[in-house]
């Protein structure tokens, strides 16, 4: 009877070891697929959205003669934050616009090496940056103004700054 109860409790211990390795799996998996596509599909969001509240103002403007007064600061709102987001993710890319004639000339690891050297000063000036963003997004939160149209704490389009620069 005891052993039967060692057996039993080892495979409780075995099926919970199982269903966690398949839980971390699952876990792994979703923070692949976020740090792969985060971006992209932040971008994306992005676009489709302000195509759309872009085409409804449109649409009121010229067919229904009234327009929605919260619609262009909000798309302007998205283009600010997409405009950041979409750095970080052509830097992750490699998208970013460069100049590949001096790399090219170099010899076997020497693209290497400047790849490394390139890489480095961006870390570096974007660490650099991030106090910076900080304080100007602090100073929003300190003195509590809101966008005029849609009463949105500008704070928060501020924080997309420091996001983008932690990115």
């Amino acid at each position: 009877m005891i052993t039967k109860r060692k057996k039993k409790d080892e495979c409780t211990i075995f099926s919970l070891i199982k269903r966690q390795t398949k839980e971390w799996r699952i876990i792994m998996k979703v923070l692949k697929w976020l740090d792969n596509y985060l971006e992209e599909a932040l971008l994306l969001v992005m676009l489709c959205a302000m195509t759309c509240i872009m085409g409804v103002q449109i649409t009121a403007r010229y067919v229904f003669s009234s327009s929605l007064s919260w619609s262009e600061e909000i798309t302007r709102f998205m283009f600010i934050i997409s405009g950041f987001i979409s750095a970080s993710f052509c830097i992750k890319k490699s998208a970013s616009v460069k100049i590949d004639q001096l790399v090219g000339m170099l010899p076997g690891k020497g693209v290497h090496y400047f790849r490394l050297i390139s890489y480095t000063i961006q870390l570096v000036f974007f660490a650099y940056l991030i106090p910076f963003a900080w304080n100007y997004m602090m100073a929003q939160v300190e003195s509590g103004q809101l966008s005029p149209a849609c009463g949105i704490p500008m704070w928060t389009i501020q924080s997309s700054a420091v996001i983008s620069f932690a990115l």
